[in-house]
């Protein structure tokens, strides 16, 4: 793929307008990067269509770091069941919510270098809350991010980590807060993992798969 064409890709995704998970749409219309953070560690090794319903759950029982504090560990867990590791992400939204609290004055840290510090929360969801939360440029790749990127042979990496930096060299930075949503919505429609659509694919003919 010829790194210039990056821009037509991204115009022709927006244009595309491709329908959004329930789960996807939810946290774009999150403000709070509290409500990013803990909706991510929820969706981790879950698919969206389990992760959306939990994550309603789990807002009904609070929205803010007070009151995850003090929620009830047993009570979370079966608010938030059946997401991959649904105990041990309890126990951890409610540790990660006392130590916002006791070390952070309740504010979650707006860089990738504080929230990585976090127990259980890696790159993925720290770029994340930056982008969606506090609205500032960082790429938050998952699996369809790296797959996509690297089937259209803009970059060549071995996992989203690799992805992640090799991006941040290449990928024009008006693009960084957006191209999650995008990627993600497309890998969901048209590129997926097994039988990829190209067929009706509206990138195609950028990507180095079908050359």
């Amino acid at each position: 793929m010829n790194d210039k064409n990056i821009n037509k890709i991204v115009q022709i995704l927006k244009a595309a307008k491709q329908p959004k998970s329930d789960f996807v749409g939810l946290m774009d219309s999150f403000c709070d990067p509290y409500l990013v953070l803990i909706s991510c560690i929820l969706s981790l090794r879950t698919n969206d269509k389990t992760t959306y319903p939990a994550t309603l759950r789990m807002l009904k029982l609070g929205k803010t770091p007070a009151e995850f504090a003090k929620c009830d560990e047993k009570v979370l867990a079966e608010a938030i069941y059946p997401v991959g590791f649904y105990a041990n992400k309890a126990k951890q939204i409610i540790q990660l919510s006392k130590e916002i609290l006791e070390n952070h004055q309740g504010k979650i840290p707006d860089t990738i270098e504080e929230l990585i510090k976090f127990n259980g929360v890696g790159r993925k969801t720290a770029n994340l809350v930056v982008a969606r939360g506090f609205n500032k440029p960082a790429i938050c790749v998952d699996v369809h991010v790296h797959r996509i990127f690297n089937r259209l042979g803009y970059v060549k990496t071995k996992n989203p980590e690799e992805t992640e930096f090799a991006l941040r060299e290449k990928l024009p930075l008006k693009y960084w807060i957006d191209i999650n949503t995008l990627i993600v919505t497309h890998g969901q429609n048209v590129c997926k993992p097994q039988k990829p659509q190209c067929n009706i694919c509206p990138i195609s003919k950028f990507c180095d798969k079908l050359i």
